[in-house]
């Protein structure tokens, strides 16, 4: 990641999100990623092909392109579990597990670069 994104606000993918809850704090449902991806920059996180995301928040501007969530591996500490954006082209729905029926508009925060 360039340093030079670190620390900083990054533009906003979407005005407003769709969750299961008012804190996104409960997954939507489990994915599969069916292709790696790389991110472009620190809003986004990688996933390889195969590997199981659990997806807490799908934004809803621009057609639900992005979603949010985070990987989990086959070993537990394998990657670093932390949230993070990804397209949702690159996955496909595996289980629901909660409706995306909360309305929640996204903040600076959740794209900020860390």
């Amino acid at each position: 990641m360039p340093t030079s994104e670190a620390g900083r606000q990054m533009p906003k993918l979407s005005d407003k999100k769709l969750c299961a809850d008012s804190e996104c704090s409960h997954p939507i449902l489990i994915a599969r990623a069916v292709q790696d991806y790389y991110p472009g920059d620190c809003r986004f996180i990688p996933i390889r092909q195969g590997q199981l995301i659990y997806v807490y928040a799908m934004l809803k501007d621009r057609g639900n392109l992005f979603w949010a969530g985070s990987v989990q591996d086959s070993y537990y500490g394998q990657q670093e579990a932390r949230i993070g954006h990804f397209p949702s082209s690159v996955v496909e729905e595996n289980h629901p597990l909660m409706p995306a029926s909360t309305e929640v508009k996204t903040t600076k925060w959740d794209f900020y670069c860390n």
